[in-house]
């Protein structure tokens, strides 16, 4: 099942990869859902699914609680006089200023839909600063965002820090990770997807709560770039290492390989 939001680094094409490390279990718990493609494509009955950006978050409740309504608000922005970029600079700042949840959301999935690249990107003072993706003819969604309504009823959305969303976790939980990559050199970050950013000592927060769930029988998995930060970070897991096509600079015409780990951590507390 793909996710409707588009979302750079996400994880639709590894999604088996992934399906096939994580343990079966009565909840999943995810602390940075993205575009939700682990919990679309596995099927644990429950699932807790949180992020620190509060308009994806937004997004997913309005989506959640108004069904067809909020599909067909999303489609009336998907029209040829809005795909140019007067018009998305336009609408890019009526986002930045509007506080309405509703149309705060919708806007949200025409961003997402019309900017560069899938990106979700903030500037210092908190607005949504991605250019025009100067697409011939944006593609709307709306099965995808029928079939992820249908999916989420019962499921629980939350915008929370990580740690706060860890600390509910309980046995019988199965928990997944997908946080902002560690860089893979000095000039390189990815953390502006959500404001203030997820530096070293985050990463290594995460490594440690991983660990102390692990010890009380809650399987974490995390992915995450191999580097020397996250072998030395998940050095009590078991790490699975391989090659994933991606852009790996600015240089959004390039692509190159980049490795990346799945680092489990199983205890034997159950």
């Amino acid at each position: 099942m793909r996710p409707f939001l588009k979302w750079a680094g996400g994880k639709y094409r590894l999604v088996s990869r992934i399906r096939a490390r994580l343990p079966a279990g009565e909840r999943l718990i995810e602390p940075f859902v993205g575009s939700a493609a682990v919990w679309l494509n596995t099927a644990y009955p429950m699932a807790l699914l949180a992020d620190a950006n509060p308009d994806l978050i937004g997004c997913y409740q309005q989506l959640q609680r108004h069904g067809e309504a909020f599909i067909a608000a999303c489609r009336a922005y998907f029209v040829p006089d809005n795909n140019r970029p007067e018009r998305y600079y336009a609408l890019r700042e009526r986002f930045n200023a509007v506080r309405d949840p509703w149309e705060r959301a919708v806007l949200f999935v025409y961003l997402n839909r019309h900017g560069y690249n899938g990106l979700c990107r903030y500037n210092a003072a908190g607005a949504f600063n991605v250019p025009f993706g100067r697409y011939r003819r944006p593609y709307f969604p709306e099965a995808e965002m029928r079939a992820f309504w249908r999916k989420a009823q019962g499921v629980t959305f939350r915008c929370a820090d990580f740690r706060e969303v860890l600390a509910e976790a309980r046995p019988g939980d199965v928990v997944y990770c997908d946080p902002p990559y560690v860089p893979l050199s000095a000039t390189a970050n990815f953390t502006d997807y959500s404001a203030g950013g997820f530096g070293p000592q985050d990463q290594a927060d995460l490594a440690d709560w991983a660990e102390r769930l692990a010890a009380r029988g809650i399987p974490v998995l995390i992915s995450n770039h191999a580097t020397p930060f996250t072998e030395e970070a998940y050095h009590s897991a078991q790490v699975e290492r391989f090659g994933v096509q991606r852009f790996i600079s600015c240089d959004g015409d390039h692509r190159g390989v980049a490795d990346e780990v799945l680092a489990l951590f199983e205890g034997h507390g159950r």
